[in-house]
């Protein structure tokens, strides 16, 4: 499960870095996620967040039963110390994609945005040229 989440993590980092620099895969990707949110992308995109929560919650409980045991016990067990590690790398790592899937969302909406104020700029602007063109 850990090694699945740190590749998740990574290309997550990857798909965001390639958002971030001016390329022209980056137009393919803004492509590729705007046909993610439409149609069935959408609903596979939600059952992974979905089971993902699920899994984030389940960890989350782990945790915090051997918490309690180890509080109990009054005493740690090594093996409650390595699953305890287990389960809160875990926990971060979930937490991490969560964020960084986000972060994706909001990077992909305010390029959409800016690519759409540039257009609109470009009208205005061709417009406005036009317009002082007539009057003079």
């Amino acid at each position: 499960m850990i090694q699945l989440l740190f590749t998740l993590v990574l290309a997550e980092m990857a798909l965001i870095m390639t958002l971030l620099i001016r390329t022209p895969l980056r137009k393919l990707v803004i492509m590729g996620l705007d046909q993610l949110k439409q149609g069935m992308g959408s609903l596979v995109a939600k059952s992974v967040a979905g089971t993902m929560v699920v899994v984030f919650g389940c960890s989350i409980y782990s945790v915090m039963k051997i918490q309690k045991r180890s509080a109990d016990a009054g005493i740690v067990n090594p093996t409650d110390q390595v699953l305890m590690a287990y389960r809160q790398l875990e926990v971060c790592l979930i937490g991490f994609f969560f964020f960084l899937a986000l972060m994706i969302d909001r990077l992909q909406y305010y390029i959409r945005e800016l690519q759409h104020l540039r257009t609109s700029l470009e009208m205005t602007k061709k417009l406005i040229e036009i317009w002082i063109g007539i009057h003079i």
